[in-house]
């Protein structure tokens, strides 16, 4: 007759646990998140941060006059192979181009940061992109001539580098920060991204990068 209620008991210390243990580990992932980029403010002059929808945080970095924006974008769609986190590293100032010049590294169509597949016009190849890189433009009579924008094209040879855009009103990097672990996703359709900070130096090359570029097209105006 004592049983049940020893087990009513263990059963109810195990939820209240269960409950715990999953509000703690909610509370962990959501500080985690809202601090991603927390390890690369020292890159810059002084940040502002707030936090998107998806819980991780945007960060707005300036190094002088020039302003860096950084944002966290999760990719979940259920017909990737793996979910996987992106960064979309934008410098948000005015460019001497007339047109967009979308570079884009394996496009697959299901690039939701980007608006590549909307450009009409696709371009020749430029030397030194790796196979499978596609350039499409919204102007091609206008787009930056590939002789101002060749010597910037090594940030290719990193494989997880995604998309380089030049624009009238700026340019942007967009790069694989993380994939969901494989074994753990395949099995337990665990997909937690964005636990670690980003590191500064991956960052760092890819910013300047984007100040080298932007001053070849100034000095070519």
């Amino acid at each position: 007759m004592t049983v049940l209620p020893v087990l009513a008991a263990l059963s109810l210390a195990a939820l209240i646990w269960l409950g715990l243990v999953t509000w703690q580990a909610g509370a962990r992932r959501k500080a985690a998140r809202r601090a991603y980029f927390s390890a690369v403010a020292p890159l810059f002059d002084c940040v502002a941060t707030r936090e998107q929808p998806s819980g991780f945080g945007r960060m707005t970095g300036r190094t002088g006059t020039d302003a860096f924006d950084l944002q966290a974008l999760t990719d979940s769609l259920t017909f990737r192979k793996l979910p996987a986190l992106w960064v979309m590293l934008t410098m948000p100032s005015p460019m001497p181009v007339r047109a967009t010049l979308d570079i884009m590294a394996r496009p697959g169509g299901i690039e939701t940061f980007s608006r590549f597949q909307t450009l009409p016009h696709t371009l020749p190849a430029l030397a030194g992109l790796p196979d499978g890189t596609v350039i499409r433009s919204d102007d091609a009579g206008n787009a930056p001539p590939g002789h101002l924008i060749a010597p910037h094209l090594g940030v290719f040879a990193d494989p997880r580098v995604k998309e380089l855009v030049i624009s009238p009103r700026g340019l942007r990097i967009v790069f694989l920060a993380e994939e969901a672990e494989r074994g753990r996703y395949l099995i337990f359709r665990d997909a937690e991204l964005g636990t670690a900070s980003l590191a500064p130096e991956r960052l760092k090359p890819l910013i300047e990068t984007l100040l080298s570029l932007r001053d070849s097209l100034m000095e070519a105006t």
